[in-house]
């Protein structure tokens, strides 16, 4: 399917949508993630945790709050919030709500609210459907772990007043000692070294093909390219063999039965759910190489699971759609050697 067939099949459901009276709604996206370490910033040893509150809040420019929901962190440690109609979210920040007291006695547990607020960004609008996303948010235990690196000792200060130096003595000049004439040491015959011989030179084996990396810049491939096989290399944490129910969860496996590859997903169309699983699976492949992207995986995998669980035409339209106009930019492919 080329672009312009791509543009006729998105006017085809946007008409579609404006017969039947469809309103708007705004998504809000995010994840939390566990500070191990408690040094404020993502690391090695961060990871992402369930189970967490996270609250969204919308002020006036007075501080007066007109809007707040909150919603639990799922097993991915994600969250989507969903409010329905076009509310205006720019004022908005996420948080993580303060509910960490009862478990502040374990060690091991991380669920004490830690670092600011964070500002919704706009990622997506079309016909009054918007998705907004936050930075991470982060949690932290009451101690941090006993494998994080110790940070460096605080330098020693010297005492602001210190008590002035003793006067010094002047010792009077001693008398000249008689010079005694020194004479030369012999010197031994020089003889030349041997010649240097260099050492046996080893050649190392050629080291293997290194193979792409993700992509800093924005990348957007449609599922017509990430099916050709001069592209197979940029297929990474997921396989062509793997199964939908494997990438998406038992939600997706129970729709789409357990036998269906994510290469079979690629050929979906003439049906919604086809042509969302579809589209998703692009989305789903495009996250795992490009950090652009508008969407990472767990968001492509939430935003799929709600649609198939709400079991509502629109709502797998509207989700296709968004999916279609993510996939549609430039693509960075470059012919695996």
């Amino acid at each position: 399917m080329d672009p312009n067939h791509n543009l006729l099949f998105v006017s085809f459901l946007v008409l579609c949508l404006a017969v039947n009276g469809v309103t708007g709604y705004a998504t809000v996206t995010g994840s939390v993630f566990c500070d191990q370490c408690k040094d404020g910033e993502r690391s090695l040893f961060d990871f992402p945790v369930s189970g967490i509150k996270v609250s969204v809040t919308c002020a006036d420019e007075s501080g007066q709050v007109y809007m707040s929901r909150e919603e639990t962190t799922n097993w991915l440690g994600g969250y989507v919030m969903r409010f329905d109609g076009t509310p205006d979210l720019s004022n908005c920040y996420a948080q993580v709500s303060d509910n960490g007291a009862e478990q502040q006695g374990s060690s091991s547990s991380c669920s004490i609210a830690s670092g600011p607020a964070q500002k919704l960004k706009l990622l997506f609008s079309f016909f009054g459907f918007e998705t907004f996303a936050a930075d991470v948010l982060l949690t932290q235990p009451v101690q941090p772990m006993s494998y994080c690196p110790k940070p460096p000792p605080a330098p020693v200060m010297s005492p602001p007043h210190q008590a002035p130096p003793p006067p010094e003595v002047k010792l009077p000049p001693s008398p000249p000692k008689p010079q005694v004439p020194v004479l030369p040491p012999p010197q031994a015959p020089v003889t030349s070294p041997p010649p240097a011989t260099s050492p046996p030179q080893f050649k190392l084996p050629p080291l293997p093909p290194i193979p792409p990396v993700p992509f800093v810049d924005p990348s957007a491939c449609s599922h017509q390219l990430w099916i050709r096989p001069e592209y197979r290399c940029y297929w990474r944490v997921i396989g062509p063999d793997t199964k939908v129910a494997v990438a998406f969860g038992l939600i997706a496996g129970r729709r789409y039965g357990t036998d269906m590859t994510v290469r079979e997903a690629l050929d979906g169309r003439g049906e919604a759910y086809k042509t969302l699983l579809r589209e998703a699976t692009t989305a789903l492949l495009n996250s795992y190489n490009s950090l652009g992207f508008p969407y990472n995986s767990i968001a492509v995998i939430t935003h799929t699971n709600l649609a198939l669980l709400g079991n509502s035409q629109h709502d797998v339209l509207m989700t296709a759609i968004r999916f279609i106009k993510a996939n549609s930019g430039t693509c960075k492919f470059t012919v695996c050697k």
